[in-house]
């Protein structure tokens, strides 16, 4: 794909993030905005009048009679792609340029792209002209920006006596090393893995992956290698008629190569664990690690000159401290020979007020020495007037000690004497609630005996006139069981009527039965006698003499 069906794509990417509502149609001022755009980034130089011209409200403009694409390729395109290979170029530039807007390229990556350029075409950069074009001071202060780089690389004075052809083709090259991150290609011999013969192939090396074509055009690829850190080159012996033999082994194959000639076999292990240690780093350009190694140089080197710099300042400033030093040095020594001037009148001067002084101190001495003599006589009289005073201090002051520790001692038993009192009266507190205590726990007591006597007189009372509950029950079920008792002993003291037939061999008392220990009506009526008797002696203890009365009665009757 060319260089305009390249940027007409990018355009037209652009184009349909304009267009909304998705309808084909994109407005003049939207369109005029990214008309700008592109002469700003292409660095193109416009007229704003003309494009204001251009893009004007109504249907006389180039847009309006035209459409947008016409305008794009005449203004825009045609001033941009002169050469054929501008786009690998301006690739190139964009890859080396540096990350800031806008997109500059430093002398030192241009040197370094044309010394590649060179090194693919085998020529020797022409320095004179390139040094022209660095010197000048645009260049110097910001860098190269895409046009001048263009119009540096289509003016021919870099490469003179070199065809276009070869140009282009050195320039195809480094821009599939340096953006198309291609380490190496070039054709190599491999050995098949099932027919085990010798296949001359394209092999291109970019990090993580060897791929292999079956000619250069790159169209009809054969394999694909993965590489990572667990492959590895090994030099091989030459054997079955191969020379310069090296293999690549990997995890799941081995392959088998065969350099041209020695140069080249070293290239290619090289450049495949280059291509190795890249995929081990986590890195997927080789060159970008070498324009940011680049870049660390460049920075070093200028913070090596902004200290070489820095120190040359310091030495200037050392050297300027140092004359300004020696200059005052010299005004210092002249105003020192005048002070010596002054000093040695000033001596002399000071020599006869000294005469003069000593001769007044000697008057004066004579007079000290009598003062003296005074003096020492007073002295004597105040020392032993203080000493009387400080035998008086030393006595009131034994005198205060005694009393402030009388003072103490007083404190303190006012102190103890109030500390007996509060104690005192919190143990009076506290036996006096104890007593109150007391007493309402015995009032609590005897209404509780109180009460408990009225209780049980209230019970013994209403068990003498009124039976309990229990106790009727137990008689109405005393009475139930006497009249069964009296409808069993009455069926079976039934005489034998004479038309009733006897079964043989029974005799005269067969029809009486006497009830076994199974007979659900003795049953009834042990356990009749049994709640009989406990009810007895319930009544009995509680004084229920008329209950056992009316049981007996009950009973008397019952029976036939």
């Amino acid at each position: 794909m060319d260089l305009r069906s390249e940027l007409l794509k990018s355009i037209w990417y652009a184009f349909t993030a304009l267009d909304v509502e998705k309808s084909g149609k994109v407005s003049k001022s939207q369109l005029k905005v990214l008309s700008h755009n592109l002469y700003t980034v292409l660095c193109i130089p416009h007229d704003p009048a003309a494009l204001e011209e251009h893009f004007r409200d109504d249907d006389d403009g180039p847009v309006s009679s035209q459409g947008y694409m016409p305008y794009l390729n005449k203004y825009i395109l045609d001033k941009f792609l002169s050469p054929l290979y501008a786009f690998r170029l301006w690739c190139l530039f964009i890859f080396l340029s540096e990350d800031r807007y806008p997109l500059v390229i430093i002398p030192d990556e241009v040197e370094y792209l044309l010394k590649k350029l060179c090194m693919a075409m085998s020529v020797e950069l022409n320095c004179v002209e390139l040094e022209d074009f660095i010197s000048q001071d645009s260049v110097q202060q910001n860098g190269f920006i895409v046009w001048a780089f263009l119009e540096m690389m289509n003016s021919g004075k870099l490469m003179r006596g070199i065809a276009k052809e070869t140009i282009s083709m050195a320039i195809e090259e480094v821009y599939r090393e340096i953006v198309g991150d291609v380490l190496k290609e070039g054709y190599l011999w491999k050995k098949g893995q099932l027919r085990r013969n010798w296949i001359e192939r394209w092999f291109t090396l970019r990090p993580s992956t060897l791929i292999y074509f079956t000619s250069e055009d790159r169209k009809d690829r054969k394999g694909n290698i993965q590489l990572d850190g667990n492959c590895c080159v090994e030099v091989l012996p030459d054997r079955d008629g191969k020379r310069c033999m090296f293999c690549l082994k990997t995890l799941t194959k081995t392959y088998e190569l065969s350099a041209s000639d020695t140069k080249q076999r070293q290239e290619w292990t090289t450049a495949i664990q280059t291509a190795t240690r890249l995929h081990v780093e986590g890195k997927t350009s080789l060159h970008k690690d070498l324009k940011l190694k680049r870049r660390e140089q460049r920075e070093q080197r200028e913070k090596r000159r902004e200290a070489k710099e820095q120190e040359l300042q310091r030495l200037r400033a050392l050297q300027e401290e140092r004359e300004r030093k020696m200059a005052e040095l010299e005004l210092l020594k002249e105003a020192q020979r005048q002070a010596q001037a002054l000093l040695e009148q000033d001596e002399l001067r000071r020599r006869q007020q000294h005469e003069q002084l000593q001769q007044a101190l000697e008057i004066q001495l004579k007079e000290a020495e009598e003062a003296r003599a005074s003096m020492q006589a007073e002295m004597a009289l105040k020392e032993a007037e203080a000493e009387r005073q400080r035998k008086r201090i030393k006595e009131l002051e034994a005198m205060q000690q005694r009393l402030e520790e009388a003072l103490q001692q007083e404190i303190k038993a006012r102190q103890d004497e109030e500390a007996f009192r509060y104690a005192q009266a919190r143990l009076l507190a506290e036996e006096e609630e104890k007593m109150k205590a007391l007493m309402s726990l015995r009032e609590e007591q005897e209404e509780y005996i109180q009460r408990a006597q009225r209780e049980k007189q209230e019970k013994i009372l209403s068990l003498i006139t009124h039976p309990s509950v229990a106790a009727q029950r137990k008689l109405r079920q005393a009475s139930t069981n006497v009249k069964h008792w009296n409808v069993q002993m009455n069926r079976l003291m039934h005489p034998i009527g004479p038309g009733e037939k006897r079964p043989s061999g029974s005799g005269s008392f067969s029809s009486f039965r006497i009830p076994s220990q199974k007979d659900p009506g003795l049953r009834m009526r042990q356990k009749s006698d049994e709640q009989d008797e406990e009810s007895k002696e319930n009544m009995e203890s509680r004084g229920g003499c008329e209950s056992d009365r009316r049981l007996s009665t009950n009973g008397d009757m019952e029976i036939p």
